[in-house]
């Protein structure tokens, strides 16, 4: 967990010290592959609360669904059909359904403890 705030630390003075900056016409590929990646963040946090993370699935979720992501808004841009929606669709739904998940077992845990603390 130290070393996951520690690569969120260095990520953000690196983003603070180089600016990284990109067309506006790569927006909406690079805003659905981030989307695609911030699911596999909660899914592994997810997974690690459940006590089943796996380091190989995490990594090949991440980078697979962000590149998936991006290549259907892609294929949707060149065809015009918006099919970045269903990754939205997909993804933004899979977000909320880990944040409640994540919710869920924080506040049973935290109630769990204060009721050990009380006995």
């Amino acid at each position: 967990m130290i070393y996951a705030a520690i690569g969120v630390i260095i990520g953000i003075i690196v983003g603070i010290i180089l600016p990284f900056t990109y067309s506006v016409t790569y927006s909406l590929y690079i805003s659905v592959a981030i989307l695609a990646c911030l699911d596999s963040i909660f899914g592994g946090i997810r997974a690690n609360l459940e006590g089943n993370f796996d380091l190989n699935i995490f990594i090949s979720g991440f980078f697979g669904n962000a590149i998936l992501a991006a290549f259907l808004a892609y294929m949707g841009d060149r065809l015009g059909v918006p099919l970045y929606y269903a990754a939205i669709f997909t993804f933004g739904g899979r977000l909320f359904e880990n944040f409640a998940i994540i919710r869920r077992i924080l506040i049973k845990g935290r109630s769990k403890k204060v009721k050990d603390d009380q006995d």
